[in-house]
Parts: structure tokens; C-alpha cells; sequence
């Protein structure tokens, strides 16, 4: 069994005004209290032995993740399926924007969550497929080690998910607060 500290990177200045983030290639990295909890995760996982890290290649996780493993003197593998939910219309958007521009697509949303997609973008369902394949292949890796995963809101929720026995329609009530780390095991 593959045990799993999962940590959101850390606060950007998008998470701080509501703004969606995604896949946005431009969005911001870690503003100032985004590096403080990086640096405060990495006190709180000092004596945790990992045998490996990965994180999504998005800028916020990836230097999220640097700053962990500078601190605990590994290196980080990059993996894109770990990246956030591709939001499409959505990204850079305020969320009241959406709510008055996209109102038909928002309550479906919430009628189906884990099938809707943003107007051009990715529905859950999509991004469980691409991180789960991705965590099978890391977990297979590391069977019995400690890996450090660091990533999104969804996609670390798809985890929790399934690693709990939870019904990936209920996705969007599990999306971890940034720099919070969370440990489960992952069951081959």
C-alpha cells in the first residue's frame, strides 16, 4: 500500500479574489502567503521519509513543490495529468462573472457535477480519468513508500474520492484547502 501526503499548493492572488484559475497558462504563482505555506508544510513534513515527490506542472504547484523539496533535499517529478481542472470559458473569470454569463451552465452543473463541463473545457468525470490512470502508474512506482502529491483543488479531491470510497459525484464537497497536507493510502 502506497502512502499519499497530498498538499493544494499554495494561495495565489487569483485564489484570493475568487478569480478560476484552471489551466490558465498566464495565471499568477504563489503570492506571499502562498510561499509561507509552502515553507510551513514543509516544517510540518520534515520527518516524513518520501520516496518520491510529483506535482502538476501548472506554475502554483510546481513551485509549491519546489520549495518542498529544496526542503527536504529531493527532487520533484513533473507530471501534467495531476493539473487542475481545464475550465475553459471559465478561466480568469470572477465567479459572480460566471454566475451572470454562464447561469444555464452553472445549474447544470450542480445538477450533474461530475459530467458538466465549462463551455470548452473539462467535466470532473474527464479529469478523474487522466489522475486516477496517473496515480495507478505513481502508486505502482512507490508500492510501499511514502510519495508527496502536489496539485489542485479537483484533482487532489478526485483523490480523496476515491481513496475514501466516496461518490465521485459528491467531488466538488472535497477540494482541500491550499497548503493543508492530507494522507491516505492508496489501494491498488
Amino acid at each position: 500500500m502506497t502512502g499519499l501526503w497530498l498538499v493544494r499548493h499554495g494561495q495565489t492572488d487569483w485564489n484570493l479574489t475568487g478569480r478560476w484559475q484552471g489551466q490558465t497558462p498566464d495565471a499568477p504563482g504563489l503570492n506571499g502567503t502562498g510561499r509561507a505555506q509552502a515553507l510551513a508544510v514543509c516544517d510540518e513534513l520534515k520527518d516524513v521519509h518520501f520516496s518520491a515527490i510529483y506535482s502538476s506542472d501548472l506554475l502554483r504547484s510546481r513551485q509549491t513543490s519546489e520549495l518542498l523539496a529544496e526542503t527536504l533535499g529531493m527532487t520533484v517529478t513533473l507530471e501534467p495529468r495531476l493539473r487542475e481542472m481545464n475550465l475553459g470559458a471559465w478561466e480568469g473569470m470572477l465567479a459572480e462573472e460566471i454566475r451572470e454569463k454562464y447561469p444555464n451552465e452553472l445549474e447544470e452543473r450542480a445538477k450533474n457535477p461530475f459530467y458538466t463541463r465549462a463551455p470548452d473545457g473539462e467535466s470532473p468525470r474527464q479529469v478523474a480519468e487522466r489522475v486516477l490512470a496517473a496515480m495507478e502508474e505513481i502508486a505502482g512506482r512507490h508500492p510501499n513508500g511514502n510519495i508527496l502529491i502536489v496539485a489542485h483543488g479537483l484533482s487532489l479531491a478526485v483523490i480523496l474520492c476515491h481513496a475514501h470510497s466516496i461518490p465521485m459525484d459528491r467531488v466538488y464537497d472535497h477540494i482541500p484547502e491550499n497548503a493543508k497536507p492530507i494522507r491516505v493510502e492508496w489501494r491498488r
